[in-house]
């Protein structure tokens, strides 16, 4: 474990932004703890797994910067709830992962991984290959195997559309199952913590572990019960390695009697919007209850402004315009018809694919964040030219039946490991 440490401090992974100093302490403690002190019934689901978390999760004691200077001084006076209920099940809370800044709500031009606070994070099996999204640093530290899980937050593909890009598995909940609180936010409306993994068991494992009550377990379905949808929108975007792995995974499916249907889920510019409107409410309600200094939108984008050396590398678009352009709030009109639309959206999704078990996506989409859907990444032994494991995301309506069919495939696109 030591020499893992090192690989994902700074000289190296950078994937690492702090270790918890009593972790010994908690993994001999949670190692003597009887199953009962979960408060929950059978054994407890994560006894002495060592998990990191992503830096704008509360862990108490630890820094909760969101990979950003301006909230450097912040220390988390207690756990955010979903870290309570990892600690209820067993988890040793190992550290804390660097991260996109703000959740990659600081500007379009910064790249995947890099923060003020933290630098740049590199991808674990090939240097030059993208890390992620702003769960990077949990991503890449479960790629490298200096953890089997670690967790993530996605609002729009970054605990998902990350560990696709790393070559691991993850889920995204429907919005709303887990608890928000304790985590510095984007949007209320699409936010959600999720569980990374090297397996789709064990991300399904943890994230059991992080519900308030324990979702019922699944079992493997025979191949030929699968009903699945294709996404189509925007396949043409995929690049031609990319698309032979569909092609070549599809058709595997259907050898073994898949059902097979089609549908056009296309992205949504409205989710911009909801974000947008959302952030600076929602930043500023998690920064009073905080020990942070700097209380509002404004006083993080000062300190940007008064610091660009430091802070203005990539620029500052996304803050700005959540501050100086979202007049009305959130009772605008701009944001009122987001809401009304998605409203709308959400019915007319879930029944396009309500008679599948899951929708494999192809081409580039925020369908399933824009509808708070379920969604997963599911790792195969298939690896591009780089040696990174290909992996397919997949949403569904309705969560049972998509981890099932999750756990199916995952488990025959592997078999032969």
């Amino acid at each position: 474990m030591r020499r893992a440490l090192q690989l994902g401090g700074k000289e190296e992974l950078n994937c690492i932004s702090e270790i918890n100093e009593f972790a010994l302490d908690e993994a001999n403690f949670q190692g003597r703890k009887p199953s009962e002190a979960s408060g929950m019934p059978g054994e407890l689901l994560l006894r002495g797994v060592p998990i990191l978390v992503k830096d704008n999760i509360d862990v108490k004691g630890m820094h909760t910067t969101a990979g950003s200077l301006a909230l450097s001084d912040n220390i988390a006076l207690s756990d955010a709830p979903v870290i309570t209920n990892l600690r209820r099940h067993g988890a040793v809370i190992l550290g804390k992962t660097n991260m996109t800044e703000f959740a990659n709500y600081v500007s379009p031009d910064m790249p995947g991984g890099y923060s003020s606070r933290g630098g740049q994070v590199r991808h674990a099996i090939f240097d030059g290959a993208e890390p992620g999204g702003s769960s990077t640093g949990s991503g890449v530290a479960v790629s490298a195997g200096i953890v089997s899980m670690a967790l993530g937050t996605d609002t729009s593909a970054s605990v998902i559309g990350c560990a696709k890009l790393n070559g691991i598995s993850a889920i995204k909940p429907p919005v709303g199952v887990l608890s928000q609180e304790g985590i510095v936010p984007i949007s209320k409306t699409l936010d959600s913590p999720g569980p990374m993994a090297e397996t789709f068991l064990d991300a399904f494992r943890m994230y059991r572990a992080m519900r308030d009550e324990v979702f019922p377990d699944i079992r493997p379905l025979a191949l030929s019960k699968l009903r699945l949808a294709v996404n189509q929108a925007n396949i043409s975007r995929v690049d031609e390695g990319e698309k032979a792995f569909f092609d070549r995974t599809v058709e595997r499916l259907k050898a073994e009697g898949v059902s097979f249907s089609e549908v056009i889920q296309e992205k949504e510019s409205r989710l911009k919007t909801i974000m947008k409107y959302e952030f600076g409410p929602m930043l500023e309600k998690y920064l009073r209850s905080s020990t942070a200094s700097k209380k509002t939108l404004s006083d993080i984008v000062s300190f940007y402004e008064q610091n660009p050396d430091t802070m203005m590398k990539y620029g500052h678009g996304y803050l700005y315009e959540a501050l100086h352009e979202t007049q009305g709030g959130l009772l605008s009109e701009e944001y009122l018809e987001a809401l009304r639309f998605r409203k709308n959206r959400i019915e007319e999704v879930r029944s396009e694919i309500e008679d599948v078990d899951a929708v494999l996506v192809t081409g580039p989409t925020n369908i399933m964040n824009f509808c708070g859907l379920p969604q997963v990444t599911i790792s195969t032994s298939d690896r591009d030219e780089h040696g990174i494991r290909r992996c397919l995301i997949l949403y569904g309506a309705e969560e049972k039946r998509l981890y099932s069919a999750a756990n199916t495939l995952e488990r025959y696109l592997r078999a032969e490991e």
